[in-house]
């Protein structure tokens, strides 16, 4: 099956949706399909039908698309956005069996009214979160707010038959909010590179109890709740943070960490500096508000390690904890320190449990859930087929509007 990805930004490591996108693209290959992806590229005169230097996957490259008034918020969560090239979609709907939309801005939605034009199935993933948005305005907590961008999004996703959601409670919250799409519930799954092992500390982090926690350094990950609880733990004077991750808070975390008695070390983490990482630690972190799943929680279970997480309405991540320990009340750093120094506290009971852990990461791999993704894509693909007229984008208004017929359901 030839398979086109659709996504704004494929580029930056650091963006958790691209790397599961990414990971989705080497899983498909692996199973015999073909990939290549629509996205931003640097160089937009780069060849489309020239594989990329980076990672060997095909590239149609398209433009930066800019939001006056808006850049800010785009930038801060690590997006760039891509600017839709009619000729280019084309090229690549022409070539693919299905596309499979992995973002829902400008260009997903010119990129599914010409896949329905040319008969080509597509798919869509929910991978952008409203508080991802809102967050970004400071507005986070605004719930009213949140249920507008919900309602922003959901005319985008109804015109497709079947959609992705990273979680049931991404699943749940499309429901809630109206959203009429099929919805297919699978993890995006782990590297299979993150397994149970253990390193020894490097110097530095000698004799200290060490806690990681990853993810984009922005309002809605709190970062800062992780600091301030270490502050009010009995162990503080052992404990060593370590924030895996960039964005545009970093600099006020420093600052917020210079008074405890080891500052963090903070900066973004290669995969594989990120997996010694995590085998060095001794207990993992997620403090989010907001998340549609969290990777970065399984990977760290995969390595072997206990998780402590926020509760918050707003977050899947809760989802892997496996008993109260591993639970604290969303934003609040002194219950969040009471966990912790439970864990640095008893360290059979977290050896025994970081077993019990990686066995649900293992249960995550990416290698099991991409077959789930795969039947959806299968499934889309029996249900259109390739009907409409592969000429009919040749005829549109001035407006853009196609005379083919789309994929709505």
């Amino acid at each position: 099956m030839r398979v086109l990805l659709v996504i704004d930004q494929f580029e930056d490591p650091t963006n958790g949706t691209t790397v599961s996108a990414r990971r989705f693209a080497a899983a498909l290959r692996r199973r015999g399909h073909e990939v290549r992806v629509a996205c931003y590229a640097d160089d937009a005169t780069q060849r489309s039908d020239a594989p990329h230097p980076a990672d060997d996957v095909v590239r149609y490259p398209l433009r930066r698309r800019g939001v006056p008034g808006f850049d800010r918020v785009v930038a801060a969560q690590g997006w760039v956005l891509a600017k839709p090239d009619d000729d280019v979609l084309r090229e690549a709907l022409r070539w693919a069996d299905i596309a499979h939309v992995m973002s829902p801005f400008w260009l997903g939605s010119r990129a599914q009214r010409l896949a329905g034009a040319l008969g080509v199935p597509a798919t869509a993933a929910f991978h952008v979160q409203p508080e991802n948005v809102t967050y970004s305005l400071g507005l986070g907590r605004v719930r009213p707010l949140n249920d507008l961008v919900y309602a922003v999004f959901r005319p985008f996703y109804d015109r497709f038959g079947h959609v992705h959601c990273p979680s049931r409670f991404i699943a749940d919250e499309l429901r809630n909010h109206g959203y009429r799409a099929s919805l297919h519930v699978v993890s995006n799954g782990v590297d299979p590179r993150f397994v149970p092992r253990r390193l020894p500390k490097r110097g530095d982090l000698a004799g200290r109890f060490v806690i990681t926690m990853t993810g984009r350094l922005s309002r809605e990950k709190r970062q800062d709740v992780l600091l301030e609880a270490v502050r009010r733990s009995r162990h503080a004077e052992r404990i060593q943070v370590v924030l895996a991750g960039r964005g545009p808070l970093a600099e006020r975390y420093a600052r917020l960490g210079r008074s405890l008695p080891h500052p963090p070390v903070i900066g973004f983490l290669s995969q594989d500096a990120l997996r010694d990482v995590l085998a060095s630690s001794d207990l993992y972190v997620h403090a989010a508000d907001a998340e549609i799943e969290a990777v970065g929680c399984l990977e760290a279970v995969a390595t072997g390690l206990v998780p402590v997480i926020a509760d918050a309405r707003a977050s899947a991540t809760g989802q892997f904890a496996l008993d109260e320990r591993s639970l604290f009340r969303a934003g609040d750093p002194t219950d969040l320190a009471r966990a912790i120094d439970y864990w640095v506290e008893h360290d059979d009971e977290r050896a025994r449990m970081g077993s019990v852990y990686a066995e649900l990461g293992a249960e995550h791999a990416i290698d099991r859930c991409v077959p789930r993704i795969e039947e959806m894509l299968l499934r889309a693909v029996a249900e259109q087929g390739r009907a409409a007229d592969p000429t009919a984008l040749d005829h549109e208004d001035t407006e853009g509007r196609t005379h083919g017929r789309s994929h709505e359901r």
